[in-house]
């Protein structure tokens, strides 16, 4: 009888085994941070992405914002960009990931950029950092950006220090859901 006991001890409740079969299914994430905009966290992005391409990985980008930086965008050449959907708006035609395309074309990792960027209306999603969500469900790994401000618990703290409140924030749970963050600072 006792041994019965102890073997029920250590078994894990099949929360715990779902919840461990559902990590397992999914995508890692990784997220570059950075302090503020310039630090280097897109080009530090497509440095690692570069360096998964080279081992072999099928790696994508799902969207990068280069901001006219030359040495960002000689870092693009090389990869496979699925190029962004174009969601009308006011009838204004702006683009934004194309997170269907990117499913069906299911990359081993993609490269998304601003993870904190608010979708145009009429996305699935009203934040990207949803769509990154819907990708490491569908098993897909995610290299993103993010800057400190832009964590909801510090945007208040950010407030106080620089006077400017951001709208554009994520959920501290997903900073918690990543498997890796690396600090970005030039």
């Amino acid at each position: 009888m006792p041994d019965d006991v102890r073997d029920k001890e250590a078994r894990p409740s099949p929360d715990a085994l779902l919840e461990r079969a559902q990590r397992e299914a999914s995508g890692r994430l990784k997220i570059f941070l950075g302090a503020a905009p310039g630090v280097g966290k897109t080009y530090e992005m497509l440095v690692s992405g570069r360096a998964r391409l080279a081992e072999g990985i099928d790696v994508v980008i799902g969207v990068v914002e280069t901001h006219g930086r030359r040495e960002t965008q000689a870092l693009v050449e090389g990869f496979e960009i699925v190029p962004r959907k174009a969601v009308d708006y006011k009838g204004r035609a702006l683009e934004e990931m194309d997170l269907d395309a990117i499913i069906a074309r299911r990359p081993k990792l993609v490269l998304v950029d601003e993870l904190a960027h608010t979708n145009a209306p009429g996305s699935r999603h009203p934040k990207r950092y949803l769509d990154v969500q819907e990708l490491l469900s569908q098993g897909i790994d995610v290299y993103t950006t993010l800057n400190i401000q832009h964590v909801e618990s510090l945007n208040d703290i950010v407030a106080q220090i620089t006077r400017i409140t951001v709208r554009e924030t994520v959920p501290d749970s997903i900073i918690d859901r990543a498997d890796d963050v690396e600090i970005i600072d030039l």
